[in-house]
């Protein structure tokens, strides 16, 4: 792009003030060279003020706040000069001084303040924006009140001319100059096509500075009329911020992650405790020192007292929004480290049962041999040889023994020898339905009752159907045991559908687990001696993890146990999963 081109818009912003200047400078002051100027400078500020807008509504996030806070201070702006038109234009009067509309031209840069105190030009964390947003609402609720207390008293409560212009024109050049040096701290501070626009924003909002109290000057010397030369670098400012507006369409205007320096970060935020403790001293200052008269000292005593109630309520609402969000953190911290806490048992028990099964897969051969020669010769001396009662009696303990081993081995060699197996689409609730009539058939007291309920939209999963049949056996026989020890109770079993994943659980009345942390560990049993060998639970804990799923236990809040199984929901075609199980 030619130079001409992408300067293309603050050319004729200079053209355009260049014109101004020439007719200002061939005319002589004349009531139409007065309406040409308030003319000439509203068509300019209604001009940004829509460069503005359409730019709010075209740019994303902070952006999009950015140049609604700019389009409402061209807009304030743009009033306070249609009062001018108005005045001078349709009602041929001079503008009274104080003009009433002096005070939407002092609060115009306010808006403008804000837009660039709100830093577009940075990625704020979460939760960071709100603050900011009240910060920036106590630093103007402030700026409002230093208009009520230092100008206001001496423009309507009791005149006094002198005074108010001296005070409003100190004002306004104060508020001029803290937003030029907050435009000087963003443009250090940034980089790219924020650095231009805040650099532009800042040539304009200098010249427009040193004109205002140039024009003040005039104004109280009778010496400033409209279409002066006075007028020419307003113009000059609209015209520099409307092109400005307009060619950072074509900006690379990219937020990036906040990094400004660490004292930078705190300046809002301190600048708004000043504004707070400041409230007290000015109240004590119109109470014991203020030489006024008693209707402005009663007025700003009245305003420093509804400035500390409006700006307490802006202070309490941020504490109350920052104590949230460390509730939030908290909560976030705490819910990370069960998290972490929760996948490092998962890894430890996967590591457990991995060591397990490769030292009782050859352990377990090694010690059939033995056990059935035991057996063996067990059987041939009772069979051959005559045995006294208590010979009988030991040796029939010796095979009772020999044979509990024996079913010990067997399971550790099922227990060793898992496989992943076939899987297929499994309807789960089928399988619940069938585990849990199985053994409630089994149990003819009565005592226990089994509810089962599944989601009406419960989907099928991708599973082995006997493996997890298996599973559902081994939890739902722990629950009853457990109910038989305290003479019956309910199992509730659930299957629900929760995101990308079935979440079962078994809840039962029980007494509940003596040690969840160690229900899963291989040969951790509370049955009594030769009713189990602790090793169900294990082999349950890696169907569910061949499985991609998580089982968890825990004790209930009202009393008994609740295991929970959860396993990938599917959405995959039949063809899919037929190519999965094919693989």
């Amino acid at each position: 792009m030619s130079p001409l081109r992408r300067h293309r818009w603050f050319i004729a912003a200079a053209g355009i003030t260049l014109a101004f200047a020439v007719v200002c400078l061939a005319s002589p002051k004349s009531a139409s060279l007065n309406v040409f100027s308030d003319v000439y400078g509203l068509i300019l500020m209604l001009a940004g003020f829509s460069v503005a807008l359409a730019n709010a509504r075209t740019q994303p996030g902070k952006q999009r706040s950015f140049w609604f806070l700019m389009a409402a201070g061209i807009l304030l702006w743009a009033c306070n000069q249609a009062a001018w038109v108005v005045l001078e234009g349709f009602q041929h009067r001079q503008v009274p001084d104080p003009f009433l509309f002096d005070i939407i031209l002092f609060f115009h840069a306010v808006p403008i303040f804000a837009a660039v105190a709100w830093r577009p030009d940075q990625l704020s964390k979460e939760g960071k924006v709100l603050q900011g947003v009240l910060n920036l609402l106590m630093l103007t609720g402030w700026w409002i009140f230093l208009y009520a207390f230092i100008v206001f008293p001496h423009q309507y409560v009791s005149h006094n001319l002198d005074k108010y212009n001296t005070y409003y024109d100190r004002l306004y050049g104060l508020e001029n100059g803290l937003l030029a040096t907050v435009l000087v701290l963003a443009v250090c501070t940034s980089s790219g096509g924020w650095r231009r626009l805040y650099a532009h924003l800042l040539a304009a909002v200098t010249v427009y500075s040193i004109n205002s109290q140039l024009l003040d000057r005039a104004t109280a010397d009778s010496t400033y009329y409209s279409g002066s030369l006075y007028d020419v670098p307003l113009v000059a400012t609209i015209a520099w911020i409307a092109a400005t507006a307009l060619s950072a369409r074509e900006w690379d205007l990219k937020s990036v992650p906040f990094n400004l320096h660490r004292r930078w970060k705190k300046l809002i935020p301190r600048l708004a405790m000043l504004a707070i403790l400041s409230l007290p001293v000015l109240g004590l200052w119109a109470a014991l020192l203020d030489a006024s008269t008693p209707a402005v000292r009663f007025f700003r005593i009245f305003t420093v007292l509804t400035a500390m109630l409006v700006l307490g309520a802006f202070v309490f609402l941020r504490q109350f929004f920052q104590d949230q969000a460390l509730i939030s953190l908290l909560k976030e911290s705490r819910r990370a480290y069960e998290s972490q806490k929760r996948l490092q048992t998962q890894l430890v028990q996967k590591e457990k049962l991995a060591s397990l099964g490769n030292l009782v897969a050859g352990a377990a051969h090694e010690i059939n041999h033995p056990l059935n020669a035991i057996m063996t010769f067990s059987e041939e001396l009772w069979t051959h040889e005559r045995l006294t009662e208590d010979q009988n009696t030991l040796l029939r303990k010796i095979v009772n023994q020999a044979r509990r081993t024996g079913d010990l081995v067997a399971n550790l060699l099922s227990f060793a020898q898992q496989a992943p197996g076939q899987k297929t689409l499994v309807d789960l609730g089928l399988l619940l339905q069938r585990a849990s009539h199985m053994l409630e058939s089994r149990r003819q007291s009565g005592l226990i009752q089994v509810q089962l309920s599944v989601d009406s939209d419960f989907p099928k999963v991708v599973a082995n159907a006997n493996q997890l049949f298996q599973a559902f056996v081994e939890i739902i026989e722990n629950s009853m045991d457990a109910l038989d020890e305290v003479g019956g109770g309910s199992l509730e079993i659930s299957a629900q559908k929760r995101g990308a994943e079935v979440v079962l659980n078994f809840a039962d009345s029980g007494p509940g687990l003596r040690d969840p942390q160690r229900v899963f560990d291989p040969f951790y049993t509370t049955k009594p001696i030769g009713k189990g060998t602790g090793l169900g639970l294990s082999a349950v804990y890696g169907v569910i993890q061949d499985h991609n799923g998580q089982i968890t236990c825990q004790n209930k809040p009202e009393g008994g146990a609740l295991f929970t199984i959860r396993l990938p929901a599917t959405s995959a075609s039949a063809a899919e999963v037929a190519g999965a199980a094919g693989a």
